[in-house]
């Protein structure tokens, strides 16, 4: 599939109207785990889209060019209103949390498993670990609380169980800075892997940020503080990677292309017909966005498509799935991992005066009042042991234990 080969209709031809953006919700109870993680993934790419157009169009003074960008942005903001209603009413915020941890996870695997830019995939599987931790927490909230156990929600294709321990995701925000893909050379799979992780990030920190304060427990709204934090850090991670080099033109024709990949890869793999024909349509409306972004880049800087993405062809489609083994793999050999810097060690060979070691201090002053852990620590006092779904033990002997939370590992 090339869209740049598809022909396009006419962007305004494709408003909806109010019928059609408010006309279905999956079921919770039924819906497979990766129908729901796809949601999330396409709502998160709506709101990078939108509010990459707004910058856009507030870093630009041609009248001309902000007209096609608020049309087009139009558009995505109805895609967004409309996805974002596919999630039902008696979904709860934990619940959806779940679902946003499995995406985090198996989005993140997939695409370090197919990454070749040792750079980006170190980025991949190091923040992996820490979302694959967040996923366990959240779990044993939703069980305490509300006495759901997450493997339902996740199929079972996602372990739950302790990864790098959160209180070792607190680094001073230098060392999240990453060196960026050089976008000239880099593959097109690496360039759409570093525009798909970001805005999924992006759209987990954001729900994180809104919702810690309508959460109905005191302990709940510390948790999502916390991790909205480590969200913000992953963030800047994958935004870093992007290459700075490039014009807003050429971003967002590539924004556009990434959004045709995605939604063509959605339309392949949804098992819900009622939503796949949803993809079907929003990619056929992406394709339209894209010649526009086309023709813009050729007006405005005499650039043929061609010069920014020398192959329209689509890589091989995103197909989310279960990564147990990967994951397992991963956290066995770089658990102890930390960022330093542009790159990534273990823990034990940084300096005791390394801005890791002082930040740890400065926010992690009291280990006992650390959110997370004080939860794990409450569930485990009251239920004997913590809450987990496991293939087989922890490939870890540090994380095996269900009646102790690690505070040590990635830290000290």
């Amino acid at each position: 599939m090339n869209p740049f080969d598809q022909k396009p209709e006419k962007i305004f031809d494709t408003i909806q109207n109010w019928k059609s953006l408010y006309d279905y919700s999956y079921n919770k109870n039924t819906a497979d785990p990766y129908t729901k993680t796809r949601v999330i993934l396409m709502n998160g790419t709506e709101y990078e889209a939108n509010w990459f157009s707004h910058q856009f169009a507030r870093n630009c003074d041609n009248n001309d060019i902000k007209r096609e960008l608020a049309l087009s942005r139009y558009i995505e903001k109805q895609q967004q209103k409309k996805i974002a209603t596919l999630r039902p009413i008696n979904e709860t915020i934990l619940e959806t949390t779940i679902s946003y941890e499995q995406l985090a996870i198996d989005l993140t695997a997939v695409l370090a498993k197919r990454e070749t830019d040792i750079n980006v995939k170190s980025a991949l599987d190091f923040a992996l670990l820490e979302d694959f931790d967040h996923l366990y927490r959240y779990s044993d909230l939703l069980e305490l609380e509300h006495g759901i156990h997450a493997e339902k929600l996740v199929g079972k294709y996602t372990e739950i169980m302790p990864g790098r321990p959160t209180i070792s995701h607190h680094r001073h925000p230098y060392d999240n800075i990453k060196n960026h893909i050089n976008a000239k050379t880099a593959s097109t799979v690496t360039r759409l892997n570093v525009s798909i992780i970001t805005a999924a990030e992006q759209q987990t920190m954001n729900y994180y940020m809104n919702i810690a304060g309508f959460y109905e427990s005191d302990i709940g709204r510390k948790i999502y503080q916390e991790i909205g934090l480590v969200e913000e850090e992953h963030v800047t991670q994958y935004e870093s990677l992007m290459d700075p080099n490039m014009s807003w033109f050429e971003h967002l024709l590539c924004h556009e292309y990434t959004e045709c990949y995605l939604y063509y890869s959605c339309f392949k793999d949804e098992t819900d017909e009622k939503i796949k024909k949803i993809w079907e349509q929003f990619f056929i409306q992406e394709v339209s966005h894209l010649h526009k972004a086309v023709e813009l880049l050729k007006i405005y800087e005499k650039k043929d498509w061609q010069e920014v993405i020398p192959n329209g062809e689509f890589p091989p489609l995103l197909k989310l799935g279960s990564n147990i083994e990967y994951i397992r793999d991963i956290l066995k050999n770089t658990a102890d991992n930390t960022s330093d810097k542009e790159g990534y060690t273990k823990v034990g060979d940084i300096s005791k005066s390394s801005d890791f070691f002082k930040f740890q201090e400065k926010i992690n002053s009291n280990e006992n009042e650390v959110p997370s852990h004080e939860f794990i620590n409450s569930y485990i006092n009251q239920k004997g042991e913590d809450y987990r779904y496991e293939t087989k033990l922890s490939p870890l002997h540090e994380l095996q234990d269900k009646t102790k939370d690690n505070y040590k590992l990635g830290r000290k």
